[in-house]
Parts: structure tokens; sequence; C-alpha cells
């Protein structure tokens, strides 16, 4: 019998974590949450899970990728835009709030053109801190490949974020 209430309480809070950077809203992260540990019950119901951390991790990276997937459709559908600004009295001035917000917007969009390796590679490393050879035993990869997949994520994130940068914001146009 698997004890799930030990697994939620030693595994929740770096699930959360991964939730809540991937999707920057509360709500959207309960759900995924959710989503997570259910799913993992199901896994675990078919199968033996050995290493329920990373398994964890990448039901919650996936959940995270396919919420902001819809959530990204379903804005361009609609065509709105939402906004959300913490004025409390520690937080950044306003303007610096909404530009670091466009930029995690714009981040998690430009995530959603990578391929599936190198996003959850990317996630792991840069969100989690996760290190090369956590993230190959996850992917069932090597170190090397980890390494590549992470060149090339950086690589082609920069180029999307720079493509849907206005040019009068991109360095050397001031």
């Amino acid at each position: 019998m698997v004890d799930w209430d030990s697994i939620v309480s030693r595994e929740g809070p770096g699930v959360w974590r991964t939730l809540y950077r991937l999707l920057g809203n509360r709500a959207d992260a309960e759900d995924c949450f959710q989503e997570t540990f259910l799913g993992a019950v199901q896994l675990w119901r078919r199968e033996k899970i050995e290493y329920p951390h990373a398994m964890l991790q990448r039901l919650a990276t996936m959940r995270a990728l396919d919420r902001l997937r819809r959530r990204y459709r379903r804005a361009k559908r609609e065509t709105l835009f939402e906004e959300d600004f913490d004025f409390a009295t520690n937080q950044p001035l306003p303007h610096q709030s909404a530009e670091a917000a466009e930029l995690s917007d714009r981040m998690r969009a430009a995530l959603l053109h990578l391929p599936e390796k190198q996003a959850t590679a990317f996630c792991l490393f840069h969100l989690d801190g996760w290190d090369y050879q956590q993230i190959a035993g996850h992917l069932k990869a090597t170190p090397n490949v980890v390494g590549v997949l992470l060149h090339r994520a950086r690589r082609r994130l920069q180029e999307l974020l720079v493509s849907h940068t206005p040019a009068a914001a991109r360095p050397g146009n001031n």
C-alpha cells in the first residue's frame, strides 16, 4: 500500500513550486497540483514507480505545459489580455512589475514552442535546480544529451523572445 500522505507532504512543495513558476497563476497551479497527484495515483495503480520524485516532477511539468497551451489558445480566440499586479509595499514599481509579467508571459509562450524534451530539461534545470545527472536519469539520456538539449532550448528561446520583442525595445535601438 502506498503512503500518499507521506508522498504528498514530502514531494508536494517541490511540485507546487514547479507548477507555480511555470503557470504564474495560483488557481491554475492548484488545479494542476491536483491533476498531477491524481495522475500519479492512476499511474501507480498500473505499475510500480521507482522514482516518485522524478515521476511527479515530470507529470507536473507536462500538466503545466498543457495548461499553458490551453491558456494561450483561449487567449488567442478571446483576444483578451489579463494582468495581475501586486502592489505590496516592498514590491517593484508598477512599470517594473508589468515588464516582468510581460517577460514571464513571453517566456511561457516561448516554452510552448520547444520540443517536449527540451522544455522539460529547461524547466528542470532552470526552475527546479536539477543538475545534468538528475535530468539525464529522468529523461533516460546521458548528461551530454542534457547539455545539448539545454543549449538548443536556450538558443531557441532566445530566438523566439527576440523575434517577439518590439524593435524599439531591443538593445542598441534606443
